[in-house]
């Protein structure tokens, strides 16, 4: 016959292993397509949906892909969710006339947010995303709760030498300059995007740059890539925008920066203090991806920071 204590440790651990599996569910992650007028979006979502939200945006060379291990430590406390950026990843767009600006590419997040009924967020951007989140921000400021910045850059002197070669394309677009930049898209470059100011280079998931650059190699995305590296000043064009929003409306910013990145200079992340005060700025020792490196020494400062501001 079952004692009433026996019953009591009976009941306490189906009590722990239900907590367990339900806590699993949360932090597991889900694969999803969303058509947005023309545009199948493929995103990765985790988290209870009824969770404050964040939004993480990746940059070039990336996908929804290189949050894989941080979106399991955001999930234990909200909802996130991770799109593909239109000619990244496994997003595409039905259309052939689709075009690649980061105005459009804004207007599909934009767009696809709300298709998800998410209102108010959180954003985590990290190069091409910091351009494309933020112009959410201008256009619906009371929407941005937050703002991560993992290398994601608004500022003029965080633009390293490494832009030069797409600088001369934006002052002189000839076919010469454009065919110039097809060395971008090659598996050295994607290697050396990844590795270059990475101390511990065994740490780097081969699959990180290979899966890079297949999408590269993809039937016509060579084009899409060089018009989005033409559209690119647009992005400068904007950052007096960015910077007047940051002043006006105060967003909590958290910083977290690879310092040894050889594109988005240590100076584009101080410079968020300029315009917002209360802006914190945390430097990694690694390079451009810095997730692949420190994800859960960022991923704790995230959770620790969003905790303060998003309560």
């Amino acid at each position: 016959m079952m004692t009433f204590r026996s019953l009591l440790r009976g009941l306490a651990l189906t009590g722990a292993i239900l907590s367990s599996t339900f806590a699993l569910a949360l932090e597991r992650t889900y694969h999803r397509t969303l058509d947005v007028e023309g545009v199948n979006v493929f995103y990765r979502e985790a988290g209870r949906p009824e969770a404050p939200k964040v939004v993480l945006l990746h940059g070039w060379g990336a996908s929804s892909f290189m949050f894989r291990n941080l979106i399991p430590m955001l999930a234990e406390k909200y909802h996130v969710i991770a799109p593909d950026l239109p000619g990244f990843g496994l997003t595409s767009a039905s259309a052939r006339d689709f075009r690649y600006d980061f105005d459009n590419l804004a207007q599909v997040i934009e767009r696809f947010l709300a298709a998800k009924k998410i209102d108010r967020y959180a954003v985590y951007v990290f190069d091409y995303g910091a351009p494309t989140g933020y112009r959410l921000a201008l256009r619906n400021p009371e929407k941005v709760r937050a703002i991560i910045s993992q290398n994601g850059n608004a500022y003029l002197e965080g633009l390293s030498a490494g832009w030069d070669p797409i600088r001369r394309y934006w002052n002189e677009p000839t076919a010469a300059n454009r065919d110039a930049l097809r060395a971008f898209m090659t598996l050295e470059t994607q290697k050396f995007q990844y590795l270059e100011g990475v101390k511990d280079k065994t740490l780097v998931e081969p699959e990180t740059y290979l899966l890079a650059q297949a999408g590269f190699d993809a039937p016509g995305n060579m084009e899409i890539q060089l018009d989005l590296f033409r559209d690119y000043q647009s992005n400068l064009a904007l950052y007096p925008q960015f910077q007047a929003y940051f002043r006006k409306h105060q967003p909590p910013i958290l910083a977290v920066w690879g310092k040894n990145d050889p594109f988005f200079l240590p100076a584009g992340a101080e410079a968020y203090k300029r315009d917002n005060p209360k802006a914190e700025v945390h430097f990694y020792d690694t390079g451009h991806f810095a997730l692949e490196t420190h994800n859960d020494e960022i991923g704790k400062r995230i959770i620790e920071f969003l905790g303060r501001v998003m309560k």
